[in-house]
């Protein structure tokens, strides 16, 4: 028997604010938010919105989310602690709940001493969104450790993806499910006390060149192949530009900083304006690593 949507009201907030769960801290409201506890009632849930012909959005911690002002209609879904958060070693390998942040994932990696993620430090977000944008930096991407990805479809299906099912490429992969529930990584065994280190030196670099006290959501363009998005913005002589209260920060080129009374459509404009500079000047189609709501 299908649930009704009526069942989950004591989870719903009607016209919720958006911008309060997302990083950059913008963006209008859903028409309903929901916070399901425990991954049955999710799972639930995103059946009977199934059933009911409500659109259905799901997401993690916000970091890599940009929510227009005009906000979103349908159900939207926050997996948020202690849904899908656990974190479980057995002998080289992690599985980890979609839910997870992978700060987490990446510190208990570390303590078990098995090595691969501590080239991950530093990146926001949850472990299933580092998993559908294969999240990763200078020395590693995520993907290349991924072995098992268990995904809710967009049916309300519960189906594993390995093999040849997972392909990861730059900021990108084949996982395009609607949330992930878990996910298994492949590592390898090392020294605890020397990978606590190689992850402390990454972190400082890291915090020395982005601007992470301030508020933003990480890169926003992805590097074109064999470039640097932060570099050739910079060429341009963008650092620094402001569209009202969001600005190109004067760190790191590629990421942009909102202040209070910022706005989405600050950010869409201050998006146009690099993508134009940069194409003018270099000829090269900036692509966006954050994903528009």
């Amino acid at each position: 028997m299908t649930n009704s949507l009526d069942e989950f009201n004591d989870i719903l907030s009607p016209d919720e604010s958006l911008a309060q769960h997302t990083w950059l801290k913008l963006g209008g409201n859903a028409e309903r938010f929901y916070t399901p506890t425990c991954r049955d009632q999710l799972l639930s849930l995103i059946r009977a919105c199934v059933a009911a012909e409500v659109p259905v959005r799901v997401f993690g911690s916000g970091s890599n989310l940009l929510i227009r002002d005009g906000g979103v209609s349908g159900s939207v879904i926050r997996i948020s602690d202690p849904l899908l958060s656990e974190i479980k070693v057995d002998g080289n390998a992690v599985t980890a709940g979609g839910g997870a942040l992978l700060s987490h994932v990446v510190s208990e990696s570390v303590r078990a001493g098995l090595a691969g993620l501590e080239n991950l430090v530093g990146i926001p977000g949850t472990v299933g969104g580092a998993i559908v944008g294969n999240a990763g930096g200078r020395h590693a991407d995520i993907g290349e450790f991924v072995r098992k990805v268990e995904v809710v479809t967009r049916d309300g299906e519960v189906v594993e993806r390995t093999g040849d099912e997972l392909t990861f490429a730059y900021r990108s992969s084949s996982i395009t499910d609607l949330a992930v529930l878990s996910v298994t990584l492949q590592l390898r065994p090392d020294d605890s006390d020397d990978l606590t280190v190689r992850m402390k030196k990454i972190w400082i670099m890291k915090r020395s060149t982005q601007p992470l006290a301030d508020q933003s959501a990480g890169c926003i363009f992805r590097n074109p192949r064999g470039l640097s998005a932060g570099a050739l913005i910079e060429q341009c002589g963008l650092k620094d530009l402001a569209v009202g209260e969001a600005r190109i920060s004067d760190r790191h080129a590629n990421f942009v900083v909102t202040g209070p009374g910022a706005t989405s459509a600050d950010v869409e404009s201050l998006i146009d304006k690099v993508r134009i500079a940069v194409a003018e000047k270099f000829g090269v189609e900036l692509e966006l690593e954050i994903r528009k709501w």
